[in-house]
């Protein structure tokens, strides 16, 4: 199994943004719970229709999406040009 067998994105669900497949349970808000402490079990109780499978395959997309992610770094000001603001 890999995420995308558990995470769908489409236009007409939640604006396109990644939900568990077949329902309208943004990864996001799965992220936020487990990031502000929720367990597995609190998210299985609070939503009967999630498989713990849905929850590791969202920690699975964050982890592609910060593996893809592109940074660009950007070289500091002069403080003289950095102060005009």
């Amino acid at each position: 199994m890999t995420f995308t067998d558990r995470i769908e994105m489409d236009p007409k669900i939640m604006m396109g943004k990644p939900v568990i497949r077949g329902s309208r349970i943004p990864v996001e808000l799965l992220l936020r719970k487990l990031g502000e402490g929720a367990t597995e079990k609190d998210l299985l109780d609070a939503y009967p229709r999630l498989k713990r499978e849905d929850i590791r395959a969202a920690l699975a997309y964050a982890a592609d999406v910060i593996a893809h992610e592109e940074t660009i770094l950007v070289a500091e000001l002069p403080a003289a040009l950095a102060s005009r603001g």
